[in-house]
């Protein structure tokens, strides 16, 4: 999300699990480290496909006011 920095706190406590993660991963064995490497790399790849997906385009104007007000219709008359 844009436009929010996260608090002091909230830095220090991310900041803080992921110290605890990577103590924890270090415990784990090799072929458990691989299994979590291989998912983590699976959760990345469809991010980037979900990040990477067009967005939808802007409405188009509706027809029906333009051509009202290019034909006068909806102008006030002089006084």
């Amino acid at each position: 999300m844009r436009g929010t920095v996260p608090s002091q706190e909230e830095t220090r406590r991310v900041r803080r699990l992921i110290e605890r993660v990577k103590s924890d991963l270090g415990d784990l064995t090799v072929e458990e480290q691989a299994q979590i490497g291989a998912a983590v790399a699976v959760v990345r790849r469809s991010r980037s496909m979900m990040l990477g997906m067009p967005r939808i385009g802007r409405p188009l104007p509706d027809v029906h006011t333009m051509r009202s007000v290019e034909q006068g219709h909806g102008r006030r008359s002089p006084r």
